[in-house]
């Protein structure tokens, strides 16, 4: 029986692009590295962004470069681009019914816990959550899999019990590898042959149809 809903944010509950690709292209070009304008970096949105700035740097994610990037992006992003943000649309209306169904909420996002936090608070979302669970600024819990496990083992769930919503391949992954069932959003940044290629149980064009997946009992 389905008990809990773990949930991504970044291209699910809300649309980041604005904040988190300004803030990018500031900390590439803090580096030396600026981005032309012309360049679509809507990948990046999604994945632990440490990686896909040292893609874009063509460095090892390990290298200095990649951290000064993402610390340059930290330095605007903690800012101002935090709130370049919208919600989707039906995302509280929904939130709010899945938790008068008795679903308990839990975020799940690749981005630091303390900037997610910040997100959901300022678009009063955060009180649907029993928690809002993220990596770390020190890169830990980044990987989906490991965060997911993570939030298992921190709540005592049982992944029978559990759903995972996302925009993202690693969202369905992540979920796959801790024996969790997934529904996939098509409104993120997900491209669809992604999709299409990580399989997930069901898929959604908005937010508030992940209703009527529940009431099927996926």
């Amino acid at each position: 029986m389905l008990k809990n809903i773990l949930i991504d944010l970044d291209g699910t509950l809300t649309d980041p692009k604005e904040g988190i690709t300004t803030s990018a292209r500031y900390g590439l070009n803090k580096v030396g590295h600026p981005i032309p304008d012309s360049e679509n970096i809507d990948w990046i949105i999604g994945p632990p962004l440490k990686a896909s700035l040292a893609k874009l740097l063509n460095v090892d994610v390990n290298n200095d470069l990649a951290e000064q990037a993402l610390l340059g992006y930290r330095e605007r992003f903690a800012v101002t681009g935090l709130y370049e943000n919208h919600v989707f649309d039906d995302v509280a209306s929904t939130l709010e019914a899945l938790k008068n169904k008795g679903y308990r909420l839990f975020l799940a996002t690749a981005k630091p816990e303390i900037y997610a936090r910040q997100i959901l608070d300022h678009f009063d979302l955060l009180k649907y959550f029993d928690y809002p669970y993220g990596s770390e600024l020190t890169g830990e819990r980044t990987n989906k899999g490991e965060l997911i496990a993570y939030i298992l083992e921190k709540e005592q769930l049982k992944p029978e019990e559990c759903l995972m919503v996302g925009d993202r391949e690693h969202d369905i992954f992540g979920a796959r590898k801790n024996d969790i069932e997934t529904i996939a959003v098509e409104y993120g940044y997900g491209s669809k042959d992604e999709l299409d290629e990580a399989k997930p149980k069901a898929r959604i064009a908005k937010f508030a149809e992940i209703l009527t997946i529940l009431d099927r009992n996926i």
